[in-house]
């Protein structure tokens, strides 16, 4: 079959690779029809994270079932599913509680596996004609008759909508109330948009980027440009003093209007802009090692935080990756009922013969290149 394989940093190709197979009762094998391109790929991309050479890169998956074990009871062939990025068993004590981006089965050296991803298992990526899921019925959500037609949209409940929705619920969003978001990547713009569907009373995206905030603005937020320095004094003057509650949708490669690399700046400008009590929700990519930061500090994954100015006005933070499963039946939902639409973000649909390319100008932040779905 055909896969985009990581090679070295900045370097993918399209390969013939083995096919994808049945290797336990339990799996279930897909031919993958839409598999987007992620601002999570462009840290092994980049060469920011340990990857191996020849992996099969692409953890938001979706298509047709084409095969099942024998194990399998309640995924059928033909039946269309998208998979959530974070690999479950179903069973695990983390699994039963609910976070299933922590599994403790999967064949990783840290709780939680994904496809393509690099530390969390061996498991091979979506970017590919077809794709083994590990615990098919736990791990495949059956979508609704109308799957084909809304494919654009169900793709996105692979990982970026459910983990923009989880930022609000790390940070407590209730109605009415009044969220800040850095970030208007697409987890970003989907953390405002989840916002909005919570009933936020106002949403303010933080970025500099043009054409994502004229996105974070089709979300339904209000967009702050950064770049020229004054965003959270027009924060706290448009909240009445600080925004209920805080999302941070950028990680671990934060960068100033200047162009330099500040992990720590969307936190602390959270925490500035941010009320007293008010709730952080932090779903942006921190590691514990980055050999590619600006310092000492920041490269053991530990960051300068206005911890006093935390303490002193009683925040809370939350943090960690999105546990898809929580979350991803309720919001096909909302596609199904014509409540949300997260397609508006896609810029690029593309072959995947284009990956490469793609990725290129994806990691370039060409202009225009917001969200790229491949289609094998």
């Amino acid at each position: 079959m055909k896969a985009l394989v990581y090679e070295c940093p900045r370097q993918v190709a399209v390969e013939d690779v083995p096919d994808a197979r049945i290797e336990r009762p339990t799996d279930v094998l897909v031919r993958v029809t839409s598999t987007n391109i992620c601002g999570s790929d462009l840290h092994m991309y980049e060469g920011r994270t340990p990857m191996e050479q020849g992996r099969i890169l692409g953890h938001e998956n979706l298509g047709v079932v084409v095969e099942t074990g024998e194990g399998v009871y309640g995924v059928h062939v033909g039946d269309r599913v998208c998979l959530p990025f974070n690999i479950g068993c179903g069973f695990c004590e983390n699994c039963e509680r609910g976070y299933t981006g922590f599994c403790l089965s999967v064949d990783s050296d840290t709780p939680g596996g994904a496809y393509g991803f690099a530390a969390m298992g061996s498991y091979a990526g979506g970017q590919a004609e077809y794709l083994r899921v590990p615990w098919g019925d736990f791990n495949c959500l059956v979508l609704p008759e109308d799957a084909a037609e809304k494919e654009n949209d169900y793709v996105m409940l692979a990982d970026i909508f459910p983990t923009g929705y989880h930022a609000t619920e790390l940070a407590g969003v209730s109605p009415g109330e009044s969220v800040v978001v850095y970030g208007a990547g697409p987890v970003g713009v989907m953390a405002a948009y989840s916002a909005v569907l919570r009933g936020a009373s106002q949403v303010l995206v933080v970025d500099r980027h043009p054409d994502r905030l004229r996105l974070a603005e089709a979300a339904g937020a209000i967009p702050v440009d950064d770049s020229k320095g004054e965003h959270i004094e027009e924060i706290l003057e448009r909240t009445g003093g600080g925004a209920d509650r805080g999302c941070e949708c950028v990680g671990y490669q934060a960068h100033d209007p200047q162009g330099h690399e500040k992990p720590e700046s969307t936190m602390n400008d959270l925490v500035a802009s941010v009320r007293a009590t008010g709730g952080i929700g932090v779903v942006g990519v921190f590691l514990p090692q980055d050999e590619g930061a600006p310092t000492e500090l920041t490269r053991e994954g530990k960051l300068p935080f206005d911890f006093g100015q935390f303490w002193f006005k009683g925040q809370s933070i939350r943090t960690g990756q999105a546990n898809v499963k929580a979350y991803n039946r309720q919001l096909a939902q909302l596609i199904h009922h014509d409540r949300a639409h997260p397609s508006f973000l896609v810029s690029h649909e593309l072959p995947l013969a284009e990956a490469p390319e793609a990725y290129r100008n994806f990691d370039d932040r060409e202009p225009g290149w917001t969200k790229v779905i491949l289609k094998p």
